[in-house]
């Protein structure tokens, strides 16, 4: 059906990027500090923390699970980089190592006791999220760990293009990853499990060991949030990430990924983090309180989820068909 398939994703995608320049517009109209150079790099240097996370909990939708440990898995892994350079003078690469295989380890664990168990996610990783912030209080002692120059590269803005290593990083996974999600294998095995895990059991293939594979990766990708975080703040912060999850969800969701399973796109998630960064900088520049903002991001959550109901039927309408038989192109 290539004449739907054409329709499909970039009219999703154009309709993310239409948002995108509205609140742009919309913001710029109201305050006079808001249509600026300094405004913009603010904002995208901020962002590469919940960009990876966000990557990985798309991963983790499309096969229908959810992971809520994602903010303190990255405290618990900023706390164990800031605390080994700190502390234990490691080297910063060391460093950093140890504190990717801490979200590494903790997402193998979620997916593993999930999957072999059948646990919902949901449960397995809410227990993961209380572990982790214990053990990022346990880490640091419960107090900041300033860092400071040695991991300052990590989040100041490269000389010229104004922009942080770790936005540029944090961009090249996107690619990455929608690269593996549309063209690959491992894609095609992650939707396939989103759509229905019982044909894929019959068809041979072990979803257990993928599902594993996914909560893996969106560990790894927690763990280097937390590295993100860490070259941002220069300090390691046990309070960092809490509700970070819920910024995550809402960012792969107004993305039009599915909650449900099956549909998504690696991309989309990204221009929904730019959406979530737009909205909260300006309404922060507007003076709004964080009770307010909160209750402006859940009101926004939910009407992407209303209107994700409603795209598909209206996908079809256009198309002028009346049933459209999902593809793995679609993501």
């Amino acid at each position: 059906m290539p004449g739907l398939k054409k329709l499909h994703l970039p009219w999703n995608s154009l309709g993310l990027i239409g948002v995108l320049i509205a609140l742009i517009l919309f913001f710029s109209f109201m305050s006079d500090y808001f249509f600026s150079t300094v405004t913009f790099r603010t904002l995208v240097n901020q962002i590469p923390a919940l960009t990876v996370i966000s990557v990985g909990m798309t991963y983790v939708l499309l096969i229908g699970g959810i992971d809520l440990s994602v903010g303190s898995v990255m405290a618990l892994s900023a706390a164990v980089v800031g605390v080994a350079i700190a502390d234990f003078h490691l080297p910063v690469l060391i460093a950093i190592v140890c504190g990717l295989a801490v979200g590494f380890i903790f997402g193998v664990t979620s997916g593993f006791v999930s999957s072999h168990w059948k646990i919902p996610s949901f449960v397995v990783t809410l227990g993961m999220l209380e572990i982790a912030r214990g053990g990022s209080y346990l880490v640091t002692q419960s107090e900041t760990k300033y860092i400071g120059d040695p991991v300052a590269f990590i989040g100041d803005p490269v000389p010229v293009v104004g922009i942080s290593a770790a936005l540029i990083a944090a961009v090249s996974v996107v690619i990455v990853a929608q690269w593996l999600l549309s063209k690959t294998i491992f894609g095609r095995y992650m939707i396939a499990i989103g759509t229905n895990e019982e044909a894929v059991r019959l068809a041979g293939i072990n979803p257990v060991s993928w599902k594993i594979v996914v909560f893996a990766i969106a560990g790894l990708l927690a763990g280097l949030g937390g590295v993100f975080q860490l070259g941002y703040l220069q300090s390691a912060d046990p309070n960092a990430g809490i509700g970070l999850e819920l910024s995550a969800i809402a960012a792969v969701v107004i993305g039009g990924t599915s909650l449900s399973g099956g549909r998504g796109s690696v991309v989309n998630s990204f221009f929904g983090v730019l959406i979530i960064a737009v909205m909260q900088t300006g309404l922060a520049q507007l003076g709004v309180s964080e009770s307010s903002k909160r209750i402006i991001t859940g009101l926004v959550i939910i009407a992407a989820v209303l209107f994700d109901q409603y795209r598909e039927p209206l996908a079809a309408r256009l198309s002028g068909k009346n049933k459209r038989i999902p593809t793995f192109d679609d993501n």
